[in-house]
């Protein structure tokens, strides 16, 4: 089930030329944020797609079908759109109207179905089990989480190193992926909302637990029980777990706004919210990434 850096680095060969290399920006000294919202689809989401997919070979004709909170759905569409096969998206209800839109406008089919992403992950497994297509995971699949771990490749090479990555988690498949990415390198910091704390409960518990899904960060960060993949990572890496307020993530969010321009949804601006509020406070002298994961939002919130 694990996924290594060689597996990490077979994914950045894969997907080369179909991704975007993402800016870094360095706000502070030592301080650098990764803007993976600068994507394809506005999220990190379209380097496991693409790995996936690429991975698997021949696709059958029903082509791909995917559960998602938005994000990974735009990233399963924009993946089909480029290679020509047929998406099915199923997304909770609480999906923003503005990632549904972009659903539909990249050529998916979509049907939203159930209050949380496990609901609609449900209802997109029959559908796989009556069409036979390719099903995309939005996070617990190997390669998924290496096309993911991507990010921490390219985060390495730009900063010239760096002691700590800073990583939003909702299913776990960034910070998976990153983990591996880095081999321990870096050091690596989960930030999860309180009100979600999949991998925060898991690592306390021994094991994936079910949470509550609430707050300003369901759409995105609302899987509800951290993938078996990256709670095997995260726990024999010794991943440090913080939790942040939706306050924090929230000041966080228009505090990249107004400082650097930078649109991020409130899953996008959970890490900087970590260091935002004291949640975890770097050493003196430690440099430290930020990952802004996506900027799918109404801009007319940010202001």
């Amino acid at each position: 089930m694990g996924v290594s850096i060689e597996d990490v680095e077979r994914a950045a060969e894969r997907i080369a030329g179909r991704v975007r290399r993402t800016p870094v920006l360095e706000v502070r000294p030592g301080v650098f944020l990764k803007l993976e919202s600068t994507q394809h689809t506005g999220s990190f989401k379209v380097r496991g797609a693409f790995n996936r997919v690429l991975a698997a070979g021949r696709l059958p004709g029903a082509g791909v079908i995917a559960a998602s909170g938005g994000n990974h759905g735009l990233a399963v569409a924009h993946v089909a759109g480029a290679l020509g096969v047929r998406a099915e998206i199923f997304v909770p209800t609480v999906s923003s109207p503005v990632k549904v839109a972009g659903l539909r406008a990249l050529g998916a089919e979509v049907t939203q179905t159930g209050a949380v992403y496990a609901e609609a992950y449900e209802a997109s497994l029959k559908r796989v089990a009556e069409t036979g297509a390719l099903e995309i995971h939005a996070y617990d699949q190997a390669d998924v989480v290496a096309g993911q771990g991507t990010v921490g490749l390219e985060v390495l090479e730009q900063t010239r190193g760096v002691d700590t990555v800073v990583v939003a988690v909702g299913g776990g498949g960034l910070i998976a992926g990153v983990t591996a990415a880095l081999g321990g390198r870096a050091r690596v910091v989960a930030v999860e909302p309180e009100l979600i704390p999949t991998l925060n409960r898991a690592l306390q518990e021994g094991g994936p637990v079910q949470v509550g899904v609430a707050g300003v960060g369901a759409d995105a960060l609302g899987a509800g029980r951290i993938g078996e993949i990256a709670y095997e990572i995260t726990s024999a890496a010794g991943v440090e777990s913080v939790l942040v307020s939706d306050e924090a993530i929230d000041e966080a969010r228009r505090e990249l706004w107004r400082s650097c321009r930078i649109a991020a949804e409130h899953a996008g601006a959970a890490a900087l919210a970590a260091l935002r509020s004291g949640a975890y406070v770097p050493a003196p002298g430690e440099r430290v990434a930020v990952i802004v994961c996506g900027a799918n939002t109404d801009p007319a919130t940010l202001l």
